[in-house]
């Protein structure tokens, strides 16, 4: 039985649409016998004669989806995972949107930058005793591969010397795209993701990500690729088609997030701030801007080296889990330091913990990333009121999911608050590129001058229209300011959270992550979105649903789609909700980068009211946080429900 017949008997086993087992043998069959696939060939044959038919059939049933700005997932062999063929697919089709975009200007520019990350097979999903051409490929050899696709385009890719022992964060690339006033970027990273997954994602002019209907147009053109153009980056770079970075726009973008200090430097060891890239290219940007600033940050020596492995970190380097600042903690412990900055691996991200005594002598708490939007918001605010510099009508921008305290602490400073974008940074990118070109985003009013903030709950801060995109360089430095300000007052950050709690009330923000994976999970989601759109819940968690939006409504608020990425960007429910004195919120979407589900839950009460017993006012945080829990079971139980399944022991537990 040849090996195509294998595969039919596999997939014939597994539970899945009979159309995709067809695509997937129509892929597989084409990497075994084109010779653009032969080194993949002995991994496909072994893993056929492993039986690994569920492996392959989710690696071959769709070249995958160019979703959030790129394309994003496990480095592997086939059509589904990241290789050189579905970058070079990806490249390719920025070209043709690129020459589309700026018809008749020459030459096309654009900058490339490249995170830490190197496939090693931690998952062992392939032979280890057979040639692997992915194996061993880093997230540079992938990006110096997409300068020979651009090169044989005849549009100059802007790189990193081949030596170069440094790396372009993502806010840096931002900044730079916009320095160099190039036409678009690419980075390539997987963020956060295991170390066996990257990705590439594709930037702008203006240095941000494209947003419908344009990532629709360029999706287009990347579907349509039949031959990606390619020469060896080694010839492309002595024949002049590459140009190599130099460090200009790296000084300019340290520079530029250094202006935005509100407090000045500190004095010498007037602030104890541990930090840590976890192996990433946080060093490089957030980093140096603290050191610049006068803070001289304390390293953690076995997370400081650039490693795509990321050994020495606990779990993941993600700023959202805890755990991975575990190191980190145990050296602000033994420093006594007062704050503890973390980055991820392409920088984007800002994770921190504070010291609850003023001393440097106490344990440490968690900041979370609505905490941080929260917290930075409110400094920044108050800190240009009381310089005086704050513009008549300040902008603040954050998204549906981000801490509805974010929002109410914008509009006491009398802020102009944008609060109802979609999860990703693009749409903060693109909302602030309105208000540069139109004076205007909705009932929003002004100019770049007016920006002050912008925030997201997965850790995510730009605090200057110079960079847009995520940016842990300016974030570290307002926080590290904010420690220092609360501390030049015999106070921490966690005091300064607990008088926000006061101000604005106190809000119990969590993420549920639904978890569905492979081929069938994918299948499930579908169902359970499109369960949950059609009959939604009365009830969640003991409190009324007094509204439902679904976002993909063409006669709701967002009108009708704007192409297929605006719809998939759209599959988003909101479940609003009160009584009890409480206010709740429950918005649903599937992740645009993982296998799963993500459940955003909020409930929030009123502001703290003078002359209230402190135990009362801790028994009404309480009661938030046991609502939070009971909504959590609750959905979680009802949303599995509608896919015939039922929650995993655990499946429903929060951060705390």
């Amino acid at each position: 039985m040849d090996l195509i017949s294998q595969a039919r008997a596999g997939f014939a086993r597994i539970d899945a649409d009979a159309a995709l087992k067809e695509k997937a043998l129509a892929n597989l069959n084409t990497w075994l016998t084109h010779p653009d696939f032969a080194a993949y060939r002995p991994q496909i044959e072994s893993l056929c004669h492993a039986g690994a038919w569920s492996v392959l059939l989710d690696s071959f049933y769709q070249v995958m989806p160019f979703g959030t700005g790129g394309r994003r997932g496990s480095v592997g062999i086939g059509p589904n995972r990241m290789n050189l063929w579905t970058l070079g697919a990806s490249v390719q089709g920025h070209c043709e949107y690129l020459r589309q975009r700026f018809p008749g200007v020459s030459p096309l520019r654009v900058v490339l930058a490249f995170d830490v990350r190197q496939f090693e097979d931690k998952r062992k999903v392939y032979n280890p005793a057979l040639p692997n051409p992915v194996l061993h490929l880093s997230s540079r050899e992938f990006c110096q591969h997409a300068a020979g696709v651009y090169a044989a385009n005849g549009i100059q890719a802007v790189i990193l010397p081949p030596d170069s022992k440094r790396y372009v964060p993502t806010p840096e690339l931002s900044f730079t795209i916009r320095y160099l006033r190039a036409h678009g970027g690419l980075n390539m990273t997987a963020s956060h993701n295991p170390p066996d997954d990257n990705g590439s994602k594709f930037y702008d002019d203006r240095g941000s990500q494209l947003v419908p209907p344009e990532d629709q147009l360029m999706s287009e053109m990347v579907d349509e690729v039949a031959v990606i153009k390619h020469i060896p980056f080694a010839d492309a770079l002595r024949a002049g088609k590459v140009q190599l970075l130099d460090d200009a726009p790296h000084r300019a973008f340290i520079e530029l997030c250094r202006h935005e200090s509100v407090l000045g430097p500190p004095k010498a060891d007037e602030l104890r701030v541990v930090f840590t890239p976890m192996h990433g290219c946080g060093g490089f940007c957030a980093g140096e801007v603290l050191e610049a600033q006068g803070f001289r940050p304390i390293p953690v020596p076995e997370q400081a080296t650039p490693d795509g492995q990321f050994p020495n970190v606990t779990k993941t380097p993600n700023p959202e889990v805890p755990e991975c600042m575990d190191r980190a903690e145990r050296v602000g412990t033994e420093r006594h330091a007062d704050l503890i900055i973390s980055t991820d691996p392409d920088a984007d991200r800002l994770g921190a913990m504070a010291n609850r005594s003023p001393d440097g002598k106490g344990t440490f708490r968690f900041i979370t990333g609505n905490e941080l939007a929260a917290l930075l918001t409110h400094f920044k605010l108050a800190q240009l009121a009381r310089a005086g510099s704050l513009p008549a009508a300040p902008i603040v921008i954050t998204t549906e999911v981000t801490t509805g305290q974010a929002t109410r602490i914008g509009r006491q400073f009398g802020a102009q608050t944008i609060s109802d974008l979609l999860v990703g940074f693009k749409y903060h990118a693109d909302a602030l590129w309105q208000i540069e070109s139109t004076g205007q985003y909705g009932d929003v009013r002004g100019s770049v001058a007016d920006f002050v903030i912008a925030t997201e709950e997965s850790h995510g801060i730009m605090a200057t229209a110079g960079v847009r995109d995520k940016d842990s360089a300016c974030a570290a430095l307002l926080l590290a300011e904010a420690a220092l300000y609360q501390k030049r007052q015999g106070r921490t950050l966690v005091d300064y959270l607990d008088d926000l709690n006061r101000q604005f009330g106190y809000f119990r923000n969590e993420l549920l992550n639904i978890v569905l994976t492979g081929l069938e999970g994918k299948v499930n989601m579908a169902r359970m979105l499109d369960a949950l759109r059609k009959n939604p819940p009365k009830e969640i968690g003991g409190l009324p649903v007094t509204s439902f939006e679904d976002l993909q409504d063409p006669d709701g608020r967002m009108g009708p789609f704007k192409g297929d990425t605006d719809k998939a960007a759209r599959n988003f429910l909101i479940f609003r909700l009160g009584g009890d004195g409480q206010t709740a919120k429950v918005c649903l979407r599937p992740s645009g980068t993982e296998p799963k589900a993500k459940a955003y839950i909020e409930v929030s009460g009123a502001p703290w009211k003078a002359g209230t017993p402190q135990d009362a006012w801790d028994s009404s945080c309480a009661a938030i946080d046991v609502r939070v829990q009971k909504i959590a079971t609750d959905f979680l139980t009802n949303a599995l429900a509608t896919i015939g399944q039922t929650p995993a022991p655990g499946a429903d537990k929060l951060s705390r």
